[in-house]
């Protein structure tokens, strides 16, 4: 094995490191957006943390998956629906809680009254 197909080798494992680091904190925070959804009280406190950890969790997420596939068509695709993702998600929380607003609930409301749950 030459020099030169040794850095390269290195360079693949250096990258699938990175990769697999970045997918596993994606993961980490994409959980701690459910366990927010299951011990927070009412639907705005919910969707805060769920558009917030869920943004970074998809870009920490995607990202890594991205890096693993290295300039491909498909980490292209990948990048898009990151894009679309930090596009939508403030959007679709916006909405949510605005609905819920409309629909006469109010922020520190009791789960007795949420309905949307």
């Amino acid at each position: 094995m030459t020099f030169a197909e040794l850095m390269i080798e290195v360079g693949r494992w250096a990258t699938v490191g990175i990769a697999v680091v970045m997918i596993l904190i994606g993961l980490f925070f994409l959980f701690v957006a459910a366990v927010g959804v299951l011990r927070l009280p009412d639907v705005f406190t919910r969707s805060h943390a769920v558009s917030l950890t869920d943004s970074l969790g998809a870009l920490f997420l995607l990202g890594g998956l991205a890096i693993y596939q290295g300039f491909t068509t498909n980490s292209v695709k990948i990048l898009v629906v990151l894009m679309l993702l930090y596009l939508l998600n403030p959007v679709i929380a916006h909405a949510t809680v605005r609905s819920a607003f409309r629909c006469g609930l109010r922020p520190g409301s009791s789960d007795d009254d949420d309905v949307l749950v």
